[in-house]
């Protein structure tokens, strides 16, 4: 395979050709490390391309079941993972739509290389898979004065993993049609942190035109971006961990991947005035975000994030379980817990999914819940979890990392199902005819549960996402009073 980046040899799998390991960035390591992305120098001769490249460092468990069980990936991992991975069918017909797939993980682990990830069925189905590797933790997501001082002007600072995804998609624009792949025709998607992810590069002006339509899964909408005052400090109280008071950058880039991804950290967007000049809520509540058409959702179990680290605990500080809260919860009968849990899924994922589809726009918006739980869980499991419907998009039930028992005839039908509405929304910019676009007075949803294909409901949790949206709408105007203040005060600041 010829390239403008050099020359690759993949390997055919069944009806794919996969292309793995493939460098799209420099490595970000010594002078490079919290640098911007930067251009992977052309390779001579032929590149093997049939192994993954390492995933990139990463926090979270140290069993291996414990780290794949949760969406991280095992050791060896390296910070010369900017690499990416290409299914592609091998006997159709270009240009093939393309779909690029960003993980989840908190922005702090995961990789394009895990095996639920895999491409085949899409490449199957006449879909070009990318799956990509990006920065992770305080190696992707990290600002410290001593960096921000050396960065040239307008370099955005905080945000690496974001400038890893954009340099990624720019690679995507200008390679993938030796692949067969359709550069005009570029579906972005990913899920939890990647869904975050994709909600702030839509209000990034830098990332317009790299990709044509956007696939949010459970990746929120309401989570406030980080000023960059704020990540500044966190970046000093992160070096004072170290042991590092006043370190100059050199000093800084001298600490062991593993050391840095040792210390505890909120990984998200960062309002620097150069990548991201407002918070991604803010610039969808003013209508400023890339026009494009798109689906998005969350599942009915989005609570289970919540059995990590204390979660239940900590969001039960915030979703009260007043009696008030009750009456919007019937369902949960007064549990105290099962409001918190209720209350997570919908002020984090389901309430803010709503209010991004309602987003007036000229294109079109799709709205899902996702509320299938496989048939050989649901004596353990009442709702479908964070990040199960992964493996139904990617239709790699076999793939999941558990003990579970095999997928059934029924779990494999609606898999196949949802499978097909993200293929037809790749291809077409519509996952199906019978699917209505979401208008907020119909309040029309796709319910993917055990009626393959999904069923149509109005109205789906609305008294519940009705009342955090008033909750919401008091973070919304805050937030964008914040941002018009840091706007006057930047245009007043001397250049």
């Amino acid at each position: 395979m010829t390239t403008p980046s050099g020359d690759l040899r993949g390997r055919r799998e069944g009806s794919a050709n996969v292309f793995r390991g493939i460098p799209y960035a420099a490595a970000p390591i010594g002078d490079l490390r919290w640098r911007a992305t930067q251009p992977h120098p052309k390779w001579e001769g032929v590149r093997e391309a049939s192994e993954f490249g390492q995933a990139p460092p990463q926090a979270g468990p140290t069993d291996v079941a414990d780290i794949v069980s949760i969406g991280g990936a095992p050791e060896p991992t390296s910070e010369d993972s900017l690499t990416l991975n290409i299914w592609s069918p091998a006997d159709s017909a270009a240009p093939l739509p393309v779909m690029v797939w960003l993980h989840g993980g908190s922005n702090r682990m995961g990789a394009g290389s895990l095996p639920f990830y895999d491409g085949s069925a899409f490449a199957r189905d006449g879909v070009l898979l990318v799956s990509v590797n990006y920065r992770l933790g305080h190696l992707g997501f990290f600002a410290h004065p001593a960096l921000a001082s050396e960065a040239p002007a307008h370099e955005p600072l905080g945000q690496q993993g974001l400038l890893d995804q954009i340099a990624a998609l720019e690679w995507v624009r200008d390679n993938i049609a030796a692949f067969g792949g359709d550069p005009t025709n570029i579906t972005l998607f990913g899920e939890s942190a990647g869904g975050l992810d994709i909600l702030a590069l839509m209000t990034a002006k830098r990332a317009r035109g790299l990709f044509h339509k956007t696939i949010v899964q459970s990746g929120g909408g309401w989570l406030p971006a980080t000023p960059l005052k704020t990540a500044l400090e966190r970046g000093v109280a992160a070096a004072t961990v170290l042991g590092l008071t006043n370190p100059d950058a050199a000093a800084l880039r001298a600490v062991e991947p593993k050391q840095l991804m040792a210390v505890e950290g909120a990984f998200n967007p960062v309002i620097d005035g150069r990548l991201l000049d407002r918070d991604p809520v803010s610039a969808f509540a003013r209508g400023d975000f890339a026009d494009v058409p798109m689906m998005i959702g969350a599942n009915s179990g989005e609570d289970s994030l919540l059995n990590y680290g204390g979660g239940l605990k900590r969001f039960g500080q915030i979703i009260k379980p007043t009696d008030k809260l009750a009456a919007v919860y019937p369902e949960a009968e007064g549990d105290k817990d099962e409001l918190v849990r209720l209350g997570f899924r919908d002020f984090g994922f389901a309430g803010p999914a709503r209010w991004i589809a309602a987003r007036p726009r000229k294109s079109k918006a799709w709205l899902y819940a996702f509320d299938y739980v496989e048939e050989a869980r649901r004596d353990t499991m009442k709702r479908a979890a964070h990040a199960a419907e992964i493996f139904h998009v990617f239709e790699t039930l076999d793939q999941r990392p558990d003990d579970s028992p095999p997928a059934t005839d029924a779990d494999r039908a609606v898999s196949a199902a949802m499978h097909a509405r993200w293929v037809a929304f790749a291809k077409t910019g519509a996952p199906g005819a019978d699917w209505p676009a979401y208008n907020p007075v119909k309040d029309a949803w796709m319910v993917f549960n055990s009626t393959p294909g999904g069923e149509v409901k109005r109205g789906w949790w609305k008294t519940s996402l009705d009342h955090h949206l008033r909750k919401a709408k008091v973070l919304i105007l805050l937030l964008r009073a914040r941002d018009r203040l840091r706007l006057v005060f930047s245009a007043k600041m001397p250049r």
